[in-house]
């Protein structure tokens, strides 16, 4: 494959703006401070940064409850400050994603007060009368607990809400309610964005006759609510194709990646309709097994269109962090999974120091459906504890003697930016070496076979052409004999290079191989 766009090419970096950097001292991240740390993300070898919402919002979901969606709140800076961020990061030769919410709003945005009211907007919600018997209009559930609908004294309405009560969800079957959206992102556009990342974006339309979802068979007593019914008239509608289409006549060659939670032959739909990067989020739930990952990388490649591109994660802001769920040492051979597999990898911050979760003391909660729900397991406040820079009590995300909106510690020794930047077989280091290797032919665009899968350990192929490379993981945390070619040549590993052998791996220890065999044309 030649002449790759930039988004199959390089990697994006999910920057939550609360936890990066603060610039102002008030102990929460934000956009100048995103902005003076671009060079460390230049220098780590991404070509994109994503950033989650910053939009003006009263917080009752931090930011993904918008009350303007071309603006900024002064929590994380100014307009200016949002421009002045792209234009340093494209100075840096980075491109610049931000999250566009167009499912729902706040339920303070001036639309919703409109439509409230009757006065204006009236249908730029979902609006129903109560059923028979005065309760909601049909059976379908919030994914944050709870019926989806709430009612509404001064209309004497329900309306639906697939998030939060705070969240009410727009009608995207209004032709005013796409026209608004999409002047939205003219105007981020116009800014110099240079793609997008839809967040909820199979919850957009919903079934035009309201049917209640059918009982899910297979949940049981203990499992989220919100699967207890299958959603089958709540998300993912055929029409959506047609607002992708629309999309794309706004964006052009502009870059969407899309929050789609799916399995893989649904997801390849969203590929074909025009969605270059519909997030592919099964490594953040797969078993940490050999023979897991190899079928999960099989089924995608099968289910992708001819001409569609994979892309992979390993966390973000929603899940747990990939070294709390794996590990500390399989964590690295993550690393190298996430970096050499077919596709575009999306890194979320911090992953690249091995940053774990830190269990968040009652009293310090802030996530407010954590405060909402408590008996979520401290909800998602432990993944989005501030950027760790320095080795100082508040790891230079803000100065010492302010509290950051999240605690920092306890973390392990080394896993901050300073600690790292120069250690030889640091988890940084590591990382900026995968980054630069993704470049040669074999991984930047090359197939992927599965070689072998025993013992604990993967191994795949890439292959460009005659530039081949082999990887091999081990995921257990003992040695295991391969067998590679006598001709390969050790590229890289997760563990200190010189001691590295083509024949045995080390526990927890991934390598990337140069097949150097000679081949006929």
């Amino acid at each position: 494959m030649t002449d790759q766009p930039w988004w199959q090419t390089g990697a994006i970096y999910q920057i939550y703006p609360r936890s990066f950097a603060d610039s102002n001292n008030d102990g929460v991240g934000d956009l100048a401070g995103i902005t003076a740390r671009l060079g460390y993300l230049a220098d780590l070898g991404v070509s994109a940064i994503w950033l989650s919402p910053f939009y003006p919002s009263p917080m009752d979901d931090f930011g993904y409850d918008v009350t303007d969606h071309t603006g900024v709140d002064p929590l994380f800076g100014s307009v200016a400050d949002a421009i002045e961020l792209i234009e340093t990061a494209h100075r840096h030769g980075l491109r610049v994603l931000v999250d566009f919410i167009p499912n729902h709003t706040s339920h303070r945005h001036p639309w919703f007060e409109a439509s409230r009211s009757s006065r204006d907007h009236t249908d730029w919600y979902y609006w129903r009368s109560p059923a028979p018997d005065g309760g909601p209009p049909n059976n379908w559930l919030s994914l944050f607990g709870g019926s989806a609908w709430t009612f509404d004294a001064d209309r004497g309405e329900y309306y639906y809400h697939a998030y939060l009560p705070e969240q009410p969800d727009l009608n995207w079957r209004n032709p005013a309610v796409r026209k608004a959206q999409y002047d939205v992102l003219r105007t981020w556009l116009g800014r110099g964005v240079d793609g997008f990342r839809i967040d909820a974006f199979r919850q957009l339309l919903m079934d035009p006759d309201w049917r209640d979802n059918p009982v899910n068979p297979d949940w049981r007593p203990g499992d989220d609510p919100y699967l207890s019914l299958l959603p089958i008239h709540s998300t993912d509608q055929p029409d959506i194709l047609d607002v992708i289409t629309e999309l794309r006549a706004v964006l052009g060659e502009r870059v969407l990646t899309a929050e789609l939670y799916l399995p893989f032959d649904k997801l390849a739909r969203y590929h074909r309709a025009g969605i270059q990067l519909p997030s592919n989020t099964h490594l953040l739930s797969t078993p940490w097994t050999p023979a897991a990952i190899a079928r999960l990388v099989e089924e995608y490649e099968q289910c992708l269109p001819a001409d569609a591109w994979p892309n992979w994660t390993t966390g973000n802001h929603d899940r747990s962090r990939i070294a709390t769920r794996v590990g500390p040492a399989q964590a690295r051979i993550a690393a190298m999974l996430l970096l050499t597999l077919r596709g575009t990898p999306i890194l979320y911050y911090g992953e690249e120091l091995g940053m774990r979760d830190i269990a968040i003391p009652d009293s310090q909660v802030q996530d407010p459906l954590a405060r909402r729900l408590p008996d979520q397991a401290m909800g998602r406040d432990p993944q989005r504890t501030p950027m760790r820079w320095t080795p100082t009590p508040h790891v230079g995300f803000c100065p010492d003697h302010v509290t950051p909106w999240l605690p920092t510690e306890p973390h392990p020794p080394g896993a901050d930016v300073a600690s790292q930047q120069t250690a030889p077989n640091s988890m940084l280091t590591l990382y900026r070496s995968l980054l630069r290797l993704r470049q040669t032919p074999a991984l930047r665009s090359g197939s992927y076979r599965t070689v072998s899968v025993s013992d604990g350990v993967l191994v795949f192929e890439r292959r460009a052409t005659d530039n081949v490379v082999l990887v091999a993981l081990n995921f257990s945390g003992s040695s295991r004999p391969i067998t590679l070619p006598s001709t390969a040549r050790v590229l890289l590993s997760t563990h200190p290079l010189a001691d590295a052998s083509a024949s045995v791996l080390r526990p927890n220890e991934g390598l990337v191989v140069a097949d150097e065999r000679p081949r006929t044309s």
